[in-house]
This record gives C-alpha cells, structure tokens and sequence, in this order.
C-alpha cells in the first residue's frame, strides 16, 4: 500500500505541478501517512531560492498548490487505503530539494492493515 500511494503521489506531481520527484517514500504510522519526495524543486525554483524572498515564494505557492487539490488527492488516497482524509501538511526545503506531506486520516491504517495479516 506504501509504494501504491508513493506510486500515486509520483504520478500527481508530474500531473500538477510539471514534473515528478526523484524519489517518494511513504510511511503508514498509526493513523498518518508520512510522505518524504526528494528532488522536487524545478531548476526555475532552484534559481529562485537564492535569497529570503524567493524561498518563502516557493513555500507559498507549493502549499496552495497542493491546497487546491486536496480533492484530488483525497479520493486518490481513499481509493488506496479505503478510509477518509482528515487534513494534509505540508513544507518543502529549498537547501535540499526534499518535501514532506503529512496526510491524517480518519482511522487507524496501521492496525486496520496489521489485522488483515
């Protein structure tokens, strides 16, 4: 279910936002997901993150991004994991290229997947 969903999340970011990370890893714990992408930023975007003002706009702007489809991603989630969304995070590094999503979901996926072995 992790590497679906990591699956699934390389596919979004290539869709949305232009290109895909370079890697994607996923961690069900309890009742969160853990989303680590490396490699994200756009040479655009590195360009970018030379100063203050330049960091905090690329933070903004791939927050709302992702805000705007929460929906999406909300639907691709549940059709994986078959529960509901509570709420996504979300920050990005602009030293290191790496972003983290934090998904909450209604239940417990890790005991729900544990029961089922």
């Amino acid at each position: 279910m992790e590497a679906e969903i990591s699956n699934a999340l390389i596919a979004f970011e290539k869709e949305h936002m232009g290109r895909g990370p370079v890697d994607v890893r996923t961690h069900i714990i309890q009742d969160m997901m853990l989303i680590r992408l490396t490699g994200v930023l756009t040479p655009a975007e590195r360009h970018l993150a030379k100063d203050e003002e330049g960091i905090q706009l690329i933070k903004q702007v791939r927050a709302k991004l992702l805000e705007n489809s929460t929906d999406i991603l909300t639907a691709v989630i549940k059709g994986i994991a078959g529960c509901a969304v509570t709420s996504f995070h979300t920050d990005i590094s602009t030293k290191t290229g790496e972003r983290i999503i934090i998904i909450t979901l209604t239940e417990d996926l890790e005991r729900k997947i544990l029961k089922k072995k």
